[in-house]
């Protein structure tokens, strides 16, 4: 039941920017990602590289390519160095992984593990092509089994890479991906209290996707632990200002929610769980929150209040 209840939180990658001249286009979900569609029987084919691999990424966003072609595709990117092939290639693989048939076709033809190996590639663009490839592939949940041996590189990079980056906002959208279901959340728990400082320090963009990302985790009670006992900076309350954006207020709001129905539902909340200073379980049961908290029900925006008024406390 859990895990159907979040294949609604995936969230695939728009199609990446082609290298030639292209005009902006609007994503659409291409499919039904409830699905989970399983496309059976797909043939290797024994190929030589060819120009016509190349040619296969300088294809339109709206060409689907079939089983042969994208094993060609595979093909080129593990074979070629030349830089401007293999990102062309990783940006062709990874809107192909937007449908599910190929999510399947591109697993059975072992490119999960070709596309994996550039998020290694020292050039910074190569590595967020092959990390939007590999957020698209994640949507299929046998593909995660194959993923889920990148999650702790992919955490390292997030937070050791520049701040605010492409390359980290396409890993946080990847790790993001791969929480929604509960089966891989415990990877992270040792990277808590540090999303929590990119939370803090990242922008608009950065602050929403981590939050994304923490909200997942909040809603496992086999996680509460790990977030309410994270040491998180104080600065963390004044996400729960009135002025604070909407799509970030909301979100942090719901954060304690999740927290706070996980407590509940344990038991936990009237024996005072024991947590240390300055953790998260501080921040969050002190008495500068409530009065944040209390602030907020005099919201302008319905849906704070609403949010604010689901947690009985307030």
């Amino acid at each position: 039941a859990r895990a159907a209840k979040g294949l609604a939180g995936f969230r695939p990658c728009p199609p990446g920017p082609a290298l030639r001249a292209a005009p902006a286009r609007a994503w659409a979900a291409p499919g039904t990602w409830a699905g989970w569609r399983r496309r059976r029987g797909a043939r290797r084919v024994g190929l030589r590289p060819s120009r016509s691999a190349e040619d296969l990424t300088n294809r339109s966003y709206d060409d689907i390519l079939n089983a042969e072609q994208l094993q060609k595709l595979l093909y080129l990117l593990e074979s070629t160095e030349d830089p401007v092939i293999i990102e062309k290639a990783l940006v062709t693989l990874g809107n192909n992984a937007a449908f599910s048939a190929n999510q399947v076709i591109i697993r059975e033809l072992g490119g999960i593990t070709i596309v994996g190996s550039q998020i290694n590639n020292p050039n910074q663009s190569i590595k967020e092509k092959a990390l939007n490839a590999l957020n698209n592939l994640s949507v299929n949940v046998e593909n995660q089994i194959k993923i889920k041996v990148y999650v702790n590189q992919v955490c390292e990079d997030v937070l050791s890479g520049p701040l605010n980056s492409a390359v980290q906002l396409a890993g946080l959208r990847l790790l993001t991906n791969m929480t929604v279901t509960n089966d891989h959340q415990h990877m992270l728990s040792t990277y808590i209290a540090d999303l929590f400082h990119v939370l803090l320090t990242g922008n608009g963009s950065t602050k929403v996707q981590v939050l994304k990302l923490l909200l997942n985790l909040s809603e496992n009670p086999a996680m509460t632990d790990g977030l309410l006992g994270a040491q998180v900076d104080s600065s963390f309350l004044s996400l729960f200002d009135g002025h604070v954006a909407k799509e970030i207020l909301v979100r942090v709001l719901t954060l304690f929610q999740n927290i706070d129905n996980c407590l509940k539902k344990e038991g936990r909340l009237a024996l005072q769980p024991a947590f240390p200073e300055g953790s998260l379980f501080y921040l969050l049961y002190g008495d500068e929150c409530a009065q944040k908290m209390r602030a907020l029900v005099y919201h302008h925006d319905a849906d704070v209040k609403e949010k604010v008024t689901m947690i009985p406390k307030f």
